[in-house]
């Protein structure tokens, strides 16, 4: 008695071996994967939407933020004077200019206590160089909430409190900082290096006319990193300042939003005005922060 079913198609093999080949753009089960990007898709919009409805928060009238069901869209007009209100409120212009001052400082500090001591840790003739980068490394693992009363006491022993330099001071220098910038220096040829010092190029020459603008990428990394930490720092600069026009733009929107609760139009215009740093940084930075981090992950 024959058999009713047909022996399965062959598999197609690769032109050079025995291994079956599969279509780019497939699943493993040969499917196209439309779920991933069904997937990617949904998880996308629920990353966005709290972005979007900041965005749409912040210029619409009471009457259509308090409605219930929530509106997604300003029904009743656009209600600009929220953003002016927020800068009236409080001093968060101040504040957001306090807020720039102490980024700019941490990123300029980071970046020459990094530069510098990832330097000395892979071209210098270090003795204990091993010893001194764990112990370095180390400091990663001291949780910030352990140091920050002697912080704060060093602080006030000098008499900085209230003050924009000690908002920045204990976050000039990071370890890990200086753990990207020596991974990053160990993939720098030596032989540029050698070159450098038989053309008689001293250490400063080396470090500033070459090696700092072969690793642009990595120093942008860095500093786009610096500069969202200090930007969104929050109970550093809730403890060490106490007047309004000398704390930073995230302790003015917790002060707005006690200031004038039922207006929630006016406190999602000021947090639109707080992100829009960090937005266009992630914007025009991302390529940077991707090559920077993964410069010496072969290292």
């Amino acid at each position: 008695m024959a058999s009713l079913t047909t022996p399965a198609p062959a598999a197609r093999t690769a032109p050079g071996g025995d291994r079956p080949t599969r279509r780019r753009g497939r699943g493993r089960d040969g499917g196209t994967p439309v779920g991933t990007y069904v997937l990617l898709g949904v998880l996308f919009l629920v990353l966005l939407f709290p972005v979007y409805y900041g965005l749409v928060g912040s210029l619409m009238k009471p009457a259509d933020i308090n409605s219930f069901p929530a509106k997604l869209w300003p029904s009743s007009g656009l209600a600009l004077e929220n953003y002016a209100n927020a800068l009236d409120v409080i001093p968060l212009g101040r504040q957001y200019l306090n807020s720039a001052a102490v980024a700019v400082l941490v990123v300029i500090g980071q970046l020459v206590t990094s530069v510098g001591a990832a330097y000395a840790l892979v071209f210098l003739e270090l003795r204990a160089r091993r010893f001194w980068f764990v112990l370095l490394l180390s400091t990663m693992m001291i949780p910030w909430e352990a140091i920050i009363i002697p912080n704060y006491l060093a602080i006030a022993q000098v008499g900085l409190i209230n003050t924009i330099a000690a908002l920045a001071l204990p976050y000039l220098a990071a370890g890990f900082g200086i753990f990207l910038l020596r991974q990053a220096f160990l993939t720098f040829p030596m032989e540029l290096r050698d070159a450098a010092r038989v053309d008689g190029v001293g250490n400063f020459g080396f470090l500033w006319r070459i090696l700092v603008p072969l690793t642009r990428p990595t120093l942008a990394a860095l500093g786009v990193w610096s500069f969202l930490s200090a930007w969104n720092m929050y109970f550093w600069p809730l403890l060490i300042t106490q007047a309004p026009e000398n704390q930073t733009i995230q302790i003015g929107i917790s002060q707005l939003q006690s200031v004038d609760a039922n207006d929630p139009g006016m406190v999602l215009a000021g947090v639109v005005l707080a992100l829009l740093p960090t937005l266009l940084l992630v914007l025009f930075g991302q390529r940077f922060i991707v090559k920077g981090l993964t410069a010496g992950s072969g290292k």
